[in-house]
């Protein structure tokens, strides 16, 4: 995984990547042995990975609120 990678490549992950990813950032930002600049592109990209994970978790939510729905006795 490398850092440099664009929102667009987040929006591309699936809930377990993105989910594994920012496992690893907040590893990384924890053991504190990175630079300034890079701590703070990886607290960025921890934002947008969280941010992915969230958009996923919302999708599902919905997702089975319109089953429940459609399931629903009249």
């Amino acid at each position: 995984m490398s850092q440099t990678e664009t929102p667009n490549d987040i929006a591309a992950l699936s809930y377990e990547q993105a989910r594994e990813q920012l496992m690893n950032v907040v590893n990384q930002l924890e053991a504190g042995s990175s630079s300034l600049e890079d701590s703070l592109a990886l607290w960025e990209r921890g934002e947008a990975l969280a941010k992915r994970c969230e958009e996923w978790l919302e999708g599902a939510k919905a997702r089975l609120d319109a089953a429940r729905a459609a399931n629903a006795p009249e």
